[in-house]
């Protein structure tokens, strides 16, 4: 891995005198530098962006595939270093960050395919005598220039998420990555430097969040797409006329049935999966985990049993399924959020004790309600089990919940698999698995706290089109 990464400014490389440290999650050693840009940096790239808007509207849709595969064909040759990188920068188990590898080529894949179907529709007008001989056409024209805002967690999928459909839509963009995790943004950077993109089509600039306030006021962006912390809330109330989208995170749950349509090894390997891939550091990892009373003492036994075995250590070790979150600041928190849950009342089935910001899985039972670990997103690898009589009940305990993102249910009854959809206020229901799941040309995004707007690269170039009519009077 390079130790020094310039950041990129109207396509170009920038080396900046000021320059932000990364560190390497695991061991706390400085893994590289990275060029940080300044107030001026991030105005130069809007004005750039600006200027580029007519080109990147005019850029052919097959050339706009052109690039999205030249990604495609680069981040699939430079795979394991991208995996490594990840690995250094974010702390993510080695074989995680090669599952987010595979993500961001399909990612980039997916839209690849959307960038030449975005159509438009022929309208009937003769609705009367007054509207006979005229014809109306719809076809998506690109907003302008988009400003995103990504988090730390998926530093490649979710940064994905937002530049793939900007492409394939036809508009200019700056990202903003996470100044803990920036690394992979710039190897992706370095890549779209490689293609034809009209001058100004991307800046990716590692700045401080007072700088990047221009990305979220100014008023010749039209599009804000923000990923992270309920903080999202405020920038919507700042970013003015432009269209925002936001995915805040959750507390996801997931609901066993007496009847879970799945073996509960079945149940329990896949419960294990989304609670505490990566640490529990992702927005639909699996917090909260109702059962049903018939079932509940043996799959308790099972879960227990399972998350006491997790390997913790080192994410370069094969064998490694737990490794740091992202700061000692994070593991501080999450220990303190146990800690109440306790004091008021939980046990902890499993788990230990912190070191540093390497936190041990967790499993709790008996969390009060009004704690912050059943209210909150805890967003690190704990999560507790709570039994219930009536499935009703069990789905009103999800809804218990300023969050809605996705949500699990396992039941072999495909009557409480509908109600489950008709009544659970979240952006997604899986049933038969975790709510975990995604596959990254689905529709994605919440409700309540959650969010607003959907990810998933066609539903991203949605909100970053606009319909134009055409009426013709013949």
């Amino acid at each position: 891995m390079k130790k020094r990464f310039p950041y990129y400014l109207a396509n170009r490389p920038v080396s900046a005198n000021t320059e932000l440290e990364v560190l390497d999650k695991y061991s706390g050693k400085r893994a590289a530098r990275v060029a940080f840009a300044d107030a001026n940096a991030v105005r130069k790239a809007i004005v750039a962006a600006h200027k580029a808007r007519e080109a990147m509207a005019a850029f052919p849709p097959d050339t706009r595939r052109a690039v999205l595969e030249h990604c495609v064909r680069r981040f699939s040759e430079r795979s394991e270093e991208l995996a490594l990188t990840l690995c250094i920068e974010a702390g993510k188990p080695i074989k995680d960050a090669r599952g987010e590898v595979t993500r961001l080529v399909d990612t980039f894949r997916i839209a690849a395919d959307e960038s030449t179907r975005l159509g438009g529709e022929v309208l009937e007008l003769g609705i009367s005598k007054r509207t006979r001989g005229y014809r109306g056409m719809v076809k998506r024209v690109p907003v302008g220039v988009c400003s995103f805002i990504t988090p730390f967690n998926f530093p490649l999928n979710l940064v994905a998420h937002k530049v793939a459909p900007a492409i394939a839509a036809g508009c200019p963009f700056i990202l903003k990555p996470a100044a803990d995790t920036p690394l992979g943004a710039l190897i992706i950077a370095e890549v779209l430097a490689e293609t034809d993109l009209p001058k100004g089509a991307f800046s990716v600039l590692p700045c401080s969040n007072e700088d990047a306030s221009q990305l979220v006021e100014d008023e010749r962006i039209a599009l804000l797409s923000f990923t992270g912390g309920l903080v999202g809330w405020d920038l919507k109330a700042r970013a003015g006329k432009k269209k925002v989208t936001l995915e805040l995170g959750g507390n996801a749950a997931c609901i066993v049935d007496a009847d879970p349509g799945a073996s509960l090894d079945h149940v329990v390997e896949r419960l294990v999966f989304g609670a505490y891939y990566q640490s529990g550091q992702s927005c639909i990892s699996v917090q909260r985990i109702y059962v049903h009373a018939d079932i509940h003492d043996k799959l308790r036994k099972k879960l227990k049993a399972a998350v006491s075995k997790l390997r913790m250590g080192d994410p370069r070790d094969e064998s490694t399924f737990i490794g740091p979150v992202i700061s000692e600041a994070a593991a501080e928190r999450i220990e303190a959020w146990i800690a109440e849950a306790r004091k008021g009342g939980a046990k902890r089935l499993a788990g230990g004790e912190r070191a540093g910001n390497m936190m041990p899985a967790a499993l709790l039972e008996k969390v009060p309600h009004d704690c912050r670990l059943y209210r909150g997103e805890v967003f690190g690898p704990v999560a507790f089990i709570e039994p219930f009589e009536d499935f009703d009940a069990a789905l009103a305990e999800v809804n218990d919940s300023d969050f809605g993102l996705q949500a699990g249910v396992f039941t072999g009854r495909l009557d409480h698999a509908l109600r489950a959809w008709d009544r659970l206020e979240v952006g997604g229901v899986v049933v038969g698995d975790v709510p975990s799941f995604r596959v990254d040309n689905m529709p994605y995004g919440g409700v309540k706290d959650s969010g607003l707007g959907r990810e998933g690269i066609r539903y991203a170039m949605e909100d970053m089109t606009e319909p134009r009519l055409l009426v013709i009077r013949g």
